[in-house]
C-alpha cells in the first residue's frame, strides 16, 4: 500500500488526501480570490470561469497523493512525464481555457504556486503533531501540483504555437492577395503609357487594393490580440453588401484573369456589418474557389 501523509487533529489522524476533500471548499474560495487578482485578463470573467477545473484538479490531486508510487514513478513525474489517463486531461484543460480568456503563462504558473501555498497553509494551521509525517505529506502534495505545473506548461505551449502558426497563414493567405493585385495593375499602368480611363480605373484600384492590405494586417494585430483574450473586435457599420462583392469580385479577377467570375446580386443589400471581415471572408472563399 502507498504510504499516506497524515497529521493529528485533536488527537485523531487525518490524511492530507482526506483534508483536501474535507476542505474543498475553502481550497477553492481561495483558488478564486488569486484568480480574480490576475488583472486585466480576470476583469470580465464570472466566478464559473475563474474556478475553471479547480475541482477536477483537485481531484487529480487526491487521487495522486492515494495511489502507491515506485521511485522511477517519482521522478518521472518530477518531468512531467507521468502517463496520463486521459487524452485531455483537467490541466491541459484549463491551459487552453486560460490561454482563450488572456492569461500569460506566468499567470497561469503563479494559480499553481497559490493553490499549493494555500494548502500548506490550511494543512499546517490543523497540524497539531509536528513529530509526525509532515514532511513526506507536503512533499507528496508539491509532487502533484509540480505533474499539473508541467502537463499546463507543455499544452499551453502548444496552442501558444499554433496560434502562431494561425497568423503565419492568415498573413501568407490574405495580404498576397491585395498586393498581388496591385502589383499587376501597376504592371499594366506601366505597359499602356499614357493615362486614358481605363489606366485611371487601375490606378483607384491600386489605390483600394493598398487600403485593403492596410486593413489586413489591422486584423491581423486584432488576431494576435483575441490570442492573448481580448477577442476578435467587430465594428458594425451600415453597409452595402452588393459594393463590397463587386469591388471584390473585380480584384479577384485582376488576379486571376484567366478564371470567370459570376456576381448575381438581388434585394436589398444595405445592413449592418464588419466591412473588413466581409471583405476577408469573400477574398478567402472566391481564392479558395479559384485554387
Amino acid at each position: 500500500m502507498a504510504n499516506r501523509a497524515h497529521i493529528f487533529r485533536n488527537g485523531q489522524e487525518m490524511h492530507l488526501a482526506d483534508f483536501i476533500r474535507e476542505n474543498r471548499a475553502r481550497i477553492v474560495v481561495e483558488w478564486e480570490a488569486f484568480a480574480k487578482s490576475l488583472i486585466p485578463a480576470s476583469e470580465n470573467m464570472n466566478s464559473l470561469s475563474l474556478r475553471d477545473h479547480i475541482e477536477e484538479i483537485l481531484s487529480f490531486v487526491i487521487q495522486d497523493i492515494e495511489s502507491d508510487q515506485t521511485g522511477f514513478e517519482q521522478i518521472e513525474k518530477s518531468r512531467g512525464e507521468k502517463t496520463k489517463k486521459s487524452e485531455h486531461t483537467a490541466a491541459q484543460t484549463h491551459a487552453a481555457l486560460r490561454l482563450a480568456g488572456g492569461f500569460d503563462i506566468s499567470q497561469m504558473i503563479s494559480e499553481y504556486r497559490a493553490l499549493r501555498a494555500s494548502v500548506i497553509k490550511l494543512w499546517g494551521e490543523e497540524n497539531s503533531n509536528p513529530a509526525n509525517q509532515y514532511t513526506l505529506a507536503l512533499t507528496r502534495f508539491n509532487e502533484s501540483i509540480d505533474q499539473e505545473i508541467m502537463e499546463s506548461v507543455s499544452y499551453y505551449t502548444k496552442q501558444y504555437n499554433h496560434s502562431k502558426e494561425l497568423v503565419l497563414g492568415i498573413l501568407s493567405h490574405d495580404i498576397r492577395t491585395p498586393i498581388s493585385a496591385a502589383h499587376m495593375c501597376a504592371e499594366l499602368v506601366l505597359k499602356m503609357g499614357s493615362l486614358n480611363e481605363r489606366q485611371s480605373m487601375l490606378i483607384a484600384q491600386i489605390i483600394d487594393c493598398t487600403s485593403r492590405a492596410d486593413e489586413i494586417v489591422t486584423n491581423l494585430f486584432d488576431l494576435t490580440k483575441a490570442r492573448f483574450g481580448s477577442g476578435l473586435p467587430i465594428v458594425r457599420a451600415s453597409m452595402d453588401m452588393g459594393f463590397v462583392s463587386r469591388r471584390l469580385v473585380e480584384e479577384m479577377n485582376t488576379v486571376y484573369p484567366a478564371s470567370v467570375m459570376n456576381l448575381e446580386i438581388s434585394g436589398d443589400m444595405e445592413g449592418d456589418w464588419d466591412k473588413a471581415r466581409i471583405a476577408q471572408v469573400f477574398s478567402n472563399l472566391i481564392g479558395n474557389a479559384v485554387q
